[in-house]
């Protein structure tokens, strides 16, 4: 739906944000992202796949053609390091979200485009794109808006997780922000008030 029709969106609530050159910008919120974690969608000629795993925090936006296909993407009910395992409904190979991976099936090995999507708030999407769109709310009997993970960011460590732990003493739950193979906490990112590397400029506004 149009930017200016919804008014249901606090200006604070996070959303994953997609600007395609030539393309109406758009944004996923994540009050929905949390509840149903894949939105199938078509950005002009692109179809991608919005994705969001609620355990680990992490919204990634993939090109779903591969392969001369283009595929559907599902939720498994599965978990492989506390992040959500995908499967395409094509050929039923699983998925790693975090990684777009195929690492059971007939895609195993194959990786997906990730696309330069974000996560920011509605509001700042909204000041900056009046004529976007936005996912309207899905007509299924869900608490939008509510967190049905309370408490989990608080944990020790992750859900089922017996893996390494983050070195540099950097907490398992802790929020990152990621590009390519390069990640940086964010609360450091926030004690700096942001940081310039390696072409990469992050800025922190509290």
């Amino acid at each position: 739906i149009p930017v200016s029709s919804e008014n249901r969106l606090a200006d604070s609530e996070p959303a994953m944000v997609l600007e395609l050159s030539g393309e109406t910008p758009r944004a996923w919120p994540i009050r929905y992202l949390t509840w149903h974690e894949i939105v199938n969608d078509q950005v002009g000629a692109a179809p991608v796949a919005v994705t969001f795993c609620p355990l680990c925090n992490a919204g990634i936006i993939f090109d779903r053609r591969l392969g001369g296909q283009v595929l559907s993407f599902g939720v498994s009910g599965k978990l492989r390091h506390s992040d959500m395992i995908m499967y395409d409904r094509q050929t039923e190979s699983w998925w790693q979200q975090a990684l777009g991976e195929g690492i059971v099936g007939a895609m195993t090995g194959q990786r997906l485009k990730e696309l330069p999507g974000w996560m920011e708030s509605w509001g700042s999407f909204r000041a900056r794109n009046p004529d976007g769109l936005v996912m309207d709310q899905p007509d299924w009997a869900r608490s939008y808006g509510r967190n049905p993970y309370v408490g989990y960011d608080s944990l020790a460590r992750p859900f089922l997780y017996d893996g390494e732990m983050p070195p540099y003493g950097i907490e398992p739950l802790a929020r990152i922000v990621h590009v390519g193979n390069r990640a940086w906490p964010l609360h450091r990112v926030a004690e700096a008030g942001g940081l310039t590397e390696a072409g990469v400029t992050i800025d922190w506004t509290a």
